[in-house]
């Protein structure tokens, strides 16, 4: 069946009525910081952890606060906003099965420390400037406790319309895994990732314990942004120059010039001479990562361009373990994607490796700056004794879910609208609908479906659906200018088989390629044991995870009925 695609016939019809749509983005000139900064001059910073007692009825308090921190040797202090008044907020490490409460506390100031655009759906001047909802990215939740866009509140009191008063509540009903917890407020949420509201969440079990992985010092949190600085420290966030009338201050994408890594530009980290677990995560706007590891000096100048280094051991991604590791030489992450990598250090004592990024940004037109130092690994600690870890030739069971004809198939535009004297896009949408138009998906609790995601722009658009770890079928191109032409889909190429990292795997983030469609099997099952009601209708959104778009239309709700 996947050989021949999910399809019998060569041309199938989507709606006529979305607009002729261009296959290239206009590039707006590039941005740059006022500084140029030194790489790898400062340590990198592990984040504080929080892990929960495992007490029934525990609740965990975090307070998102206003704060300055050190970002660079070079640069004043930032201002930045962060959990727990850290960039990154804890990483909070919880027990599969062991349910946790946290309640998301706001210790903001009542203005925002980055311009906002007052003319996108959600961010209008009649409501707070400063508002927040906190997301857990890749968690099974009921709607309450999912972050909604619209359950916003602030430090005085204020709330959108659903605001869930009560602790959000998280059942840990999956396996080990890294999540990650960041802003999701509708038509800010760009701003307030950027200004530093996000942080790792560790989901463990015992199946990961026994695997004898890298663990404690050994295991360390990588999350990867990119920003923009001025002289004096502060957070740069662009703002557009003539941009279109409907939308005057929002850049249709953002990519800083310095890459940091856990709230630091271009570290370095110290390490033996043994194996490290790395749990790496896109955190960005916009940008997307092509990372390799090259020979380098202790001052990270590269050395040379071969691939005498050590290799990526991918071990999970998104929503856990894979089945087996998988020997890597570069990797390629999308926003929101999460990375389980070890590398193995063992016999290089001395040596240096720079982690270097080559993505073209936008991915994959380029046009933008590119932010190519991203972190220097020194081999220069001490072993403090015997490596006693390893890394498995098999790692835990993988349940594939499996197509079938009688399953239900969405097909599902995504599109821009662009404005016509340049190309520029003015925005996004998914299934050719805005926020706030009616529900169009509606799938059944615990039914099985195809999501087909149809890419007519020139984007590589990283797409999320909230709820659930889906798994990646295949990719087929179809000719986009038939479908802009006659709204009909036509193939072009045979289904190509997901990369080897995507299945067999559990994942929330895909990348939907320009001109492919993209196809996802998914199971919208709810937490075991959760409260519902024949006729019920639970309500999660989808969207894609470049944070611009997704604050300018590219969201959309769906309901799972009961």
């Amino acid at each position: 069946m996947l050989s021949r695609g999910l399809y019998t016939s060569a041309g199938l019809l989507l709606s006529k009525s979305v607009p002729a749509i261009g296959q290239a983005m206009a590039s707006p000139p590039q941005v740059r910081s006022e500084v140029k900064l030194t790489r790898y001059v400062d340590p990198l910073p592990i984040p504080p952890v929080i892990r929960p007692t495992g007490k029934p009825g525990e609740v965990v308090e975090i307070a998102m606060r206003q704060f300055q921190q050190k970002v660079h040797r070079d640069l004043p202090p930032t201002t930045l906003w962060g959990y727990n008044g850290t960039w990154p907020g804890p990483t909070i490490e919880a027990q599969s099965g062991q349910p946790l409460k946290i309640n998301w506390v706001s210790k903001l100031p009542t203005t925002h420390i980055l311009p906002i655009d007052h003319s996108i759906h959600g961010a209008e001047s009649s409501i707070p400037d400063v508002r927040n909802v906190a997301h857990l990215h890749g968690a099974c939740v009921l709607p309450n406790d999912d972050g909604y866009p619209e359950a916003w509140f602030t430090a005085n009191g204020e709330h959108g319309p659903k605001f869930n008063p009560q602790p959000s509540f998280y059942p840990h009903c999956q396996p080990s895994t890294a999540l990650w917890y960041h802003d999701h407020c509708l038509g800010i949420t760009r701003l307030n990732v950027y200004a530093g509201l996000a942080g790792f969440y560790l989901i463990r079990d015992e199946a990961e314990k026994a695997l004898n992985l890298p663990s404690g010092e050994y295991e360390i949190p990588l999350m990867l942004q990119d920003r923009l600085f001025h002289r004096d420290g502060s957070l740069y966030y662009p703002t557009v120059v003539n941009g279109p009338k409907e939308h005057p201050i929002w850049v249709q994408e953002v990519f800083g010039d310095h890459n940091c890594v856990n709230g630091r530009v271009m570290p370095f980290l110290e390490v033996e001479p043994r194996k490290y677990r790395f749990r790496m995560l896109n955190a960005a706007n916009s940008r997307f990562y092509h990372l390799r590891l090259f020979n380098a000096d202790n001052t990270g100048k590269i050395l040379n361009d071969t691939f005498d280094v050590p290799a990526f051991q991918q071990i999970g991604t998104d929503g856990g373990l894979l089945p087996s590791p998988l020997e890597l030489r570069y990797l390629l992450m999308g926003p929101a994607e999460r990375f389980d990598v070890v590398i193995d250090f063992a016999g290089l004592e001395g040596k240096s490796f720079s982690l270097i990024n080559d993505a073209p940004a936008p991915y994959t037109m380029g046009g933008q700056v590119d932010a190519q130092e991203v972190m220097l690994f020194k081999v220069t600690k001490p072993l403090q004794g015997k490596d006693a870890s390893s890394v498995p030739d098999t790692l835990v069971p993988f349940e594939a879910l499996q197509p079938t004809y009688t399953m239900r198939e969405r097909l599902l535009l995504v599109s821009e609208k662009e404005r016509p004297s340049d190309g520029y896009v003015i925005t996004g949408l998914l299934g050719n609908a805005h926020w706030h138009e009616p529900i169009t998906e509606d799938p059944k609790a615990g039914s099985t479906e195809i999501w087909s995601f149809v890419n007519i722009t020139g984007d590589v658009h990283p797409l999320h659906v909230h709820l659930v770890q889906f798994q990646m079928l295949n990719r087929q191109s179809f000719d986009v200018q038939t479908y802009q032409q006659t709204g009909k889909l036509v193939f072009t190429g045979k289904p190509m088989p997901p990369e080897s990292n995507e299945r067999p795997a559990r994942k929330d983030t895909i990348k939907s390629y320009p001109g492919y469609v993209t196809r996802i099997i998914q199971r919208f099952d709810l937490p075991p044991g959760a409260p519902t009601t024949p006729g019920d209708e639970l309500l999660y959104v989808w969207h894609c995870h470049i944070l611009e778009h997704e604050d300018n239309e590219m969201m959309r709700p769906y309901t799972v009925v009961i």
